[in-house]
Parts: structure tokens; sequence; C-alpha cells
């Protein structure tokens, strides 16, 4: 399971940047392709370190990055959950910000 979710992140990292390379315009605000680019390392990132926690389920939580801040939302099953994937997201590279919009299961 933690390898099929990990070659599902990477595979849609190289898919942004196959098509960065190939001059597609990006959409997202006034987002450079560059920074685009960063955005999908960083949420690659974040993703392939929840999956190799025991702690976070990777599959409960979404990543999404703009501008070098993370936005977390899902659903954690107690609050240590919900705290450690915030912290995992603050320890990656690049990250300014992390918004833990994670509800907790009830």
């Amino acid at each position: 399971m933690n390898t099929t979710l990990r070659i599902t992140v990477l595979s849609a990292l190289l898919g942004v940047a196959s098509l960065t390379f190939h001059g597609c315009a990006v959409q997202r605000g006034q987002e450079s392709v560059g920074a685009y680019v960063d955005d999908a390392t960083i949420t690659a990132q974040v993703k392939s370190r929840f999956i190799d926690s025991k702690l976070v389920d990777a599959s409960a939580i979404s990543v999404e990055t703009m501008t070098g801040t993370v936005l977390l939302s899902g659903f954690a099953k107690n609050p240590l959950e919900k705290t450690t994937a915030e912290h995992i997201a603050r320890q990656v590279r690049g990250v300014r910000s992390v918004k833990n919009e994670i509800a907790l299961r009830p």
C-alpha cells in the first residue's frame, strides 16, 4: 500500500514536470511555472512523509500547496494525528506556512 501511494505521488510530480518542460501555461493565479513546480514538489514531499509515518493516515489527509503555503484538510482519528501531520508538513524544505484545517473524526 505504501509503495502504491508513493508511486502515485511521484507520478503526479513527474506529470507536472513534464507539462512544464513542454511549455504549457500555468493557470493557478499569477504563479510562475517555477513556483508551480516548487509547490508540486512540496506537496509530493509532504504526502511521501505522511506515507512513511506510522502516526498519519496519508489517504485521509489532503495536501495542497500555493506559493509555499501548505493547506492540510481531511480527517484525523485523534489530535495526535492532526498535530503530527502539521509538524511533518512544517519540516519540508520550502514550506513557508501551514494551514491545518484537518477535522477530528467524531
